[in-house]
């Protein structure tokens, strides 16, 4: 089987640079012209599924993509972006200016702190990984629409590498992660493949 792993399309706050996490923001125009040139590089894949977080901003972007494909769009709750608690919202200079402290920790060793009143990794990749377990286990080709951290964790576990190296496999928006699936194990054609936002769309 094949997965697909896809970053939803720019909002207005990745624009911003703010945190964003759980925080149920839409595509803004570049976001949705995004979107459309994914669609139009995936148009002629064999999709079986097509799955989704239930947060706008992916849902949206699968939307766009299913306009070639006509599937039933399933919605994982799993599939969120991390939970920012505290932080959600924030720019980045804000988060900077504020707190430095935890932030030294994050960039030191990321696997081991929670965002305040928010999530850690490990909790992430807990409920991210059963939804893409079940994908494998029935060995239909599927793509997925989630989020950044979402995506990274995933890959963390397909590559069998630890959160602490999850940067290794951040990936940028509208992206696309192509994953075939041989035996149970997981091999890796591509991580963050963004040509195709490089090309003009008609849509």
């Amino acid at each position: 089987m094949e997965l697909t792993l896809i970053r939803h399309g720019e909002t207005f706050w990745n624009k911003e640079r703010r945190v964003q996490g759980i925080t149920d923001t839409e595509l803004n125009e570049t976001g949705i012209d995004q979107a459309r040139k994914l669609a139009l590089s995936l148009k002629d894949y064999s999709i079986d599924s097509i799955h989704s977080s239930p947060l706008k901003r992916a849902l949206q972007t699968a939307e766009i993509i299913n306009g070639f494909h006509g599937k039933k769009i399933e919605i994982h709750p799993g599939l969120m972006e991390m939970d920012q608690g505290d932080f959600e919202g924030l720019t980045y200079k804000e988060l900077l200016a504020c707190e430095k402290e935890f932030l030294g920790r994050w960039i030191a060793d990321p696997e081991s702190v929670s965002m305040p009143q928010g999530e850690s990794l490990a909790e992430l990749q807990k409920r991210a990984w059963p939804p893409i377990e079940k994908l494998m286990a029935a060995g239909q080709n599927a793509l997925v629409v989630s989020h950044n951290f979402t995506i990274a964790t995933i890959l963390c576990r397909l590559r069998n590498i630890r959160l602490s190296e999850f940067r290794s496999t951040c990936v940028d928006n509208a992206s696309r992660t192509h994953i075939r699936i041989h035996n149970g194990e997981a091999h890796i054609d591509a991580i963050n493949d963004v040509r195709h936002l490089k090309t003009a769309t008609g849509l």
